[in-house]
């Protein structure tokens, strides 16, 4: 289906819609949206855990929107942490943004390394 895709960059996002459940790694250059459940490890540009969605695995990506509930690590480079997310494991971020009341029960390590490098996407 060409209905997402960019004409001009050939990208399209990555959906895992709600009600699907999905077990295995997604690995992309471009975006993936969850708002089903996976289990698995999500290597992304850009990574949207929706509301009521959820990731069990790792995620290892340049941006990540949390709205729903990640249950693992993450690393990242801007984390964008929204109200009523939930988050268990290690947050290793650049950037942190916290919006609202959150459920995060994880450890917060701020990146030292050299943010000019992306992480292995």
């Amino acid at each position: 289906m060409l209905a997402f895709t960019n004409a001009k960059e050939k990208t399209s996002p990555t959906i895992i819609g709600a009600g699907c459940k999905l077990t295995g790694d997604i690995k992309t250059d471009h975006t993936v949206q969850i708002h089903g459940h996976v289990v698995g490890n999500i290597s992304a540009e850009t990574v949207v855990i929706g509301r009521g969605g959820k990731v069990i695995g790792k995620i290892n990506a340049n941006v990540l929107f949390l709205h729903g509930t990640l249950d693992g690590p993450a690393t990242v480079n801007i984390a964008n942490i929204y109200n009523n997310a939930q988050m268990t494991g290690t947050l290793s971020y650049y950037t942190l943004n916290i919006t609202g009341n959150t459920g995060l029960e994880c450890k917060l390590a701020k990146r030292k390394d050299k943010k000019n490098e992306q992480n292995d996407i």
